[in-house]
C-alpha cells in the first residue's frame, strides 16, 4: 500500500523532474525508480531527438504507434511526466510527449527564445521527424496551452484537434487575485526554497494529492537549480498573448476542446469565456473542485471527457 502512494505521488506532483541532484541520494533513486515504474506501466518510453539548433529535446513515447497521434505539451515548472498517468487512460492514442526545451530532461539554454511560436517550431520539427506532423491532435496544459494555439495557428491544415487545458496565453482576461501582486522577484510559481516548493504544490491545486516530504525535497531541488532560467522563461510568457493566433484556429474550424478547473489560482476560470468568444467552435468543460492541472487531480475523469471529445469528431 505504500508503494503505491508513494507511486501515486511521484505523477501526481505538478512539477516532477528529472533529477541529479538533491540532499538526499536515497530519494533521488527512489523517486526515479517510482517515476520509471509509472512510464512502463502507461506504456511509455523515453526517447530523445537532437534539433536542428543542437539542443536536445527528450520525450516519452507509448507503442500504440498505429493510433491517431496525440501530442501533450507540459506547463510551465512541469515535464513529460505530467501527463504519465493520465496516459495509461489515453492508450488508444499515439502518445508523443515532450520535455519542452528549458525543462525536464531536455537541454536548457538560459539566452534561448521560450515563446510559444519557437517553442511550436521546436515540436514541429520532432513531429516531422516522426513523421506525425501533417494528421496530429495536439493538446496542453497552461503555458502548454498557449504552444498549443500556437502550434495550430502555424500549422492549421496540420492539427486535426485541440485539447487546451486551464490555457495561458489568453491575457486579456487579467489575472487572478491571487496573482495580483505577484513578481518575478515574489511569484508562487517561482522557486526559492523547499519551502516555496511546498507552498506551490498547494497554490496550484486544489485538493493535493499526498506525496512525502522527501520526494518533494527531490523535485524543489531540481526547481531551485534552474531558477534563473525558470524566471527567465516566466517573463518572456507573461508577456506572449496567443490571441490573435486562436483567430486563426477560428478561421480555420479545428475541432478545440476547452477544459478548466473552476478552483484555479493561476488563471482565472473566466479565461475560458474570452477563449470561446475568438474560438466560438470550441467545446467548454468546467470541473468543479479542480485546480489548476485536471489531468493530474482527477485524471480519470479528464480522460474520459476527452475521449468523448475525440469520439464525436468521428460522427
Amino acid at each position: 500500500m505504500l508503494l503505491k502512494r508513494l507511486c501515486l505521488a511521484a505523477l501526481f506532483s505538478f512539477s516532477v523532474v528529472g533529477c541529479t541532484t538533491a540532499p538526499n541520494t536515497l530519494a533521488i533513486t527512489t523517486t526515479q525508480k517510482l517515476i520509471q515504474y509509472e512510464r512502463s506501466k502507461s506504456d511509455l518510453t523515453t526517447k530523445s531527438f537532437m534539433l536542428s539548433s543542437g539542443d536536445k529535446m527528450v520525450y516519452a513515447e507509448n507503442g500504440n504507434v498505429a493510433g491517431e497521434p496525440l501530442l501533450l505539451i507540459h506547463g510551465f515548472g512541469g515535464n513529460k511526466d505530467n501527463f504519465t498517468r493520465i496516459a495509461d487512460e489515453l492508450e488508444g492514442y499515439h502518445l508523443l510527449i515532450p520535455d519542452l526545451l528549458g525543462f525536464g530532461d531536455s537541454s536548457k539554454p538560459m539566452t534561448a527564445d521560450y515563446r510559444a511560436d519557437t517553442q511550436a517550431a521546436r515540436l514541429h520539427e520532432l513531429m516531422q521527424a516522426k513523421g506525425v506532423a501533417s494528421n496530429i491532435h495536439v493538446g496542453g496544459n497552461s503555458m502548454g496551452g498557449a504552444i498549443s494555439v500556437a502550434y495550430a495557428a502555424k500549422y492549421p491544415n496540420e492539427v486535426k484537434s485541440l485539447w487546451l487545458v486551464d490555457s495561458a496565453g489568453f491575457w486579456s482576461a487579467g489575472v487572478p487575485k491571487s496573482l495580483e501582486s505577484a513578481t518575478l522577484e515574489n511569484n508562487p510559481l517561482l522557486i526559492n526554497s523547499k519551502e516555496d516548493f511546498y507552498n506551490m504544490y498547494n497554490f496550484v491545486m486544489y485538493k493535493p494529492p499526498y506525496i512525502p516530504k522527501s520526494v518533494k525535497a527531490v523535485f524543489a531541488q531540481e526547481r531551485l537549480a534552474n531558477k534563473a532560467l525558470h524566471a527567465n522563461i516566466l517573463e518572456q510568457i507573461v508577456t506572449d498573448n496567443v490571441e490573435e493566433r486562436a483567430k486563426v484556429i477560428a478561421e480555420y474550424n479545428i475541432p478545440t476542446l476547452i477544459v478548466w478547473g473552476e478552483e484555479d489560482n493561476v488563471i482565472k476560470p473566466e479565461t475560458a469565456e474570452l477563449m470561446i468568444d475568438i474560438m466560438p467552435q470550441a467545446k467548454v468543460i468546467m470541473m468543479p473542485k479542480v485546480g489548476h492541472v485536471p489531468m493530474v487531480e482527477a485524471v480519470k475523469e479528464t480522460a474520459k471527457d476527452y475521449k468523448e471529445f475525440r469520439a464525436k469528431l468521428h460522427d
